[in-house]
């Protein structure tokens, strides 16, 4: 999802978004709802919450950081 959509979602939950990296706001929005702050943890490797709203970016999130560390 781009920033300006996750940026306007947080935004009308009443949330300060104000210098709020794309992660921070999801963590943020995730809480708001009273959900799990899971986004961007270790929790997507066996992560079963295949209807979430966040699951192409978090799993995109985890890849990346993957590639990142096996490259050290």
């Amino acid at each position: 999802m781009k920033y300006s959509q996750i940026q306007k979602m947080a935004k009308n939950m009443g949330i300060n978004t104000y210098q709020m990296k794309k992660n921070d706001m999801i963590l943020s929005i995730q809480r708001a709802e009273n959900n799990i702050e899971c986004f961007g943890t270790v929790r997507v490797e066996h992560c079963q919450e295949l209807s979430c709203l966040w699951r192409e970016d978090c799993v995109s999130l985890a890849e990346s950081s993957k590639s990142s560390w096996s490259k050290c």
